[in-house]
């Protein structure tokens, strides 16, 4: 999985600069190749399955004597150990909610690690992505919560969630924080000139 390349991230990071020159919200992305990385989940799936059919096998067949049995069952764990740590493979192990949940608590997490919560008159703003879970979030602070509801960004956040799911990251940023801006500058329009946080994406690998 590529995460954008530096020249992409100067367009996300250029993008940001032109809407904050039309509000007072401050923006910050944050791209995650993915929210965790389930180092449990191909274990406790590579031991189910490494009991399970081996048993199933000598019980329906009776090819497998103890020793074969134990040879079969070991084996099968090794492999599917193996196999299930290929990401692709590990993410469509896990269930849609616990992969949202995750990314969701990483989101979380980031809008207090990047300061969005100390911006003057609570006006963070932060667009998250986590490209594993196909996972996309805007979260915002008091400042823009009051003035403009949750409904307004899931059209936005929608958007953005197809595009990620087609490979085009990059374009649903610009796509995004385009949409962002036009809602902002509507609802929290400029009112004096400052820049409290970095306009830079956040790359999280």
């Amino acid at each position: 999985m590529a995460l954008l390349s530096e020249y992409e991230q100067r367009q996300v990071a250029e993008a940001i600069a032109r809407v904050e020159q039309q509000t007072d919200a401050e923006l910050v992305t944050v791209l995650a190749a993915r929210a965790d990385d389930y180092a449990y989940i191909p274990l406790l799936w590579a031991s189910l399955l490494a009991l399970v059919v081996p048993g199933l096998v000598h019980y329906a067949t009776g090819w497998l004597n103890m020793h074969l049995l134990l040879l079969a069952q070991w084996t099968t764990f090794i492999v599917l150990c193996l196999v299930f740590r290929l990401p692709r493979i590990t993410t469509r192990l896990i269930p849609r909610s616990v992969r949202h949940w995750r990314a969701s608590n990483l989101a979380r997490r980031q809008f207090l690690e990047q300061n969005l919560h100390h911006t003057v008159g609570g006006t963070g703003v932060l667009i998250f992505v986590s490209e594993a879970e196909r996972y996309v979030e805007i979260l915002v602070d008091e400042g823009i919560s009051k003035r403009l509801d949750n409904k307004q960004w899931s059209g936005i956040v929608r958007n953005f969630t197809r595009q990620v799911r087609q490979g085009q990251t990059l374009q649903g940023f610009l796509d995004c924080i385009e949409a962002s801006g036009e809602l902002l500058k509507a609802h929290v329009p400029l009112t004096q000139v400052r820049n409290e946080l970095p306009n830079r994406l956040v790359v999280l690998n």
